[in-house]
C-alpha cells in the first residue's frame, strides 16, 4: 500500500507546513529544493493551491491534506472530515471600511443595503446575513483594498495576517468574522480504511 498522500498548501502556509511534516518525522527536502515539481510520490507530498486542498481531498487525490480555515469556511459544501485546528498560520477574517466615518454603516442607514467587495462571498454573505444586514456581494480576485478606495464598494470582507496592508491603503478594521489558522482535514473513505495509520499522525502532530 502506498504511503499516505498529503495535500500541502503553496503560499502563506507551505513553510509552516513542511517544517510540521518534517518535525513528525517526514522529509521535505526533496519538495524545498523543487520549486516547480508538484507531486512528490517519495514522501506522499503533492502541493497545490489551498483553495485546491478540499476538491483534492474530498475526491480521494489525497487521504488527507492542510489548509486554511478561511478556504474550509469558504467551501463548506465538501464531504471531509476537518480533525485538527494546527494552530499556525494564524489570521483574522474582516470587516473592513475607509478610516473615519464609516461608510458601510452609513449605506445601511440611507439605503438599507451595503456593497461588499471580497474573494470570500459565501463567508461575507453568511457573516452578513446572521448579522441581519442586507449586502450587495461584489467578487474581486485581485487587490481587495482597492475597490472602496475607488467607491466601487462601501467595505471589504478579507483576510489579514498584521493588518498592514490595510492601514497602508487608509482601511480601518470594523468587525473581526473569524479567526484562521491551519486544518487538518481527510477524506472520509480513507479516514474508514486507513484510519490506523492517520491515528497515528495525529498522534504525533500532537506531541510536536
Amino acid at each position: 500500500m502506498r504511503a499516505l498522500r498529503i495535500a500541502v498548501p503553496r503560499g502563506a502556509l507551505f513553510g509552516g507546513t513542511l517544517d510540521l511534516l518534517d518535525a513528525i518525522g517526514i522529509d521535505t527536502r526533496e519538495v524545498r529544493e523543487n520549486d516547480r515539481r508538484l507531486l512528490f510520490e517519495g514522501s506522499g507530498i503533492v502541493t497545490m493551491r489551498p483553495s485546491d486542498v478540499p476538491t483534492y481531498v474530498e475526491a480521494g487525490a489525497a487521504d488527507i491534506g492542510i489548509t486554511g480555515k478561511d478556504v474550509l469556511m469558504e467551501q463548506p459544501e465538501r464531504e471531509l472530515y476537518e480533525l485538527m485546528d494546527l494552530g499556525y498560520g494564524r489570521c483574522l477574517m474582516v470587516l473592513a471600511s475607509v478610516a473615519g466615518p464609516d461608510r458601510a454603516a452609513e449605506a445601511l442607514r440611507r439605503l438599507g443595503v451595503v456593497r461588499i467587495a471580497t474573494k470570500y462571498p459565501r463567508i461575507a454573505s453568511g457573516h452578513l446575513l446572521a448579522t441581519g444586514r442586507q449586502a450587495e456581494i461584489v467578487e474581486v480576485k485581485g487587490s481587495v483594498e482597492l475597490a472602496p478606495l475607488t467607491g466601487l464598494v462601501d467595505a471589504i470582507v478579507d483576510l489579514t495576517a498584521t493588518g498592514t496592508t490595510l492601514r497602508e491603503n487608509g482601511l480601518e478594521v470594523r468587525e473581526e468574522i473569524a479567526v484562521c489558522t491551519a486544518r487538518l482535514i481527510a477524506n472520509p473513505v480513507a479516514l474508514r480504511l486507513r484510519a490506523r495509520e492517520i491515528d497515528e499522525l495525529v498522534e504525533r502532530i500532537g506531541a510536536v
